[in-house]
């Protein structure tokens, strides 16, 4: 009992870290639709891309500033309001769990 007392994680730091994890992961998508974009290759469809920053919108949002990817594209400019609504939900859920 004492040394799961030691060794407890808190919930927030646990659901801070996958959403840096998602957030990681969609930024890595953005940087290899890019990379292949340069290269002439296969992409990721545009649809998808909006779905993985839909999940992890800061993630995306940074790789469109980093990249300069998909900044002109008038459907990415839902990332912005994608980040809105997580950073409102991500409020929410600290406030519930703390």
């Amino acid at each position: 009992m004492f040394l799961e007392e030691l060794i407890r994680i808190p919930d927030f730091v646990i659901i801070f870290a996958v959403y840096a994890i998602l957030n990681a992961v969609v930024f890595m998508f953005y940087f290899q639709d890019k990379k292949a974009a340069r290269k002439n290759t296969s992409r990721i469809p545009e649809h998808l891309l909006l779905v993985y920053a839909f999940i992890g919108p800061f993630g995306a949002f940074a790789a469109m500033q980093i990249f300069r990817h998909k900044t002109l594209k008038l459907k990415f400019f839902l990332v912005p309001g994608f980040m809105v609504l997580h950073g409102v939900i991500l409020i929410r859920v600290l406030i519930f769990v703390a």
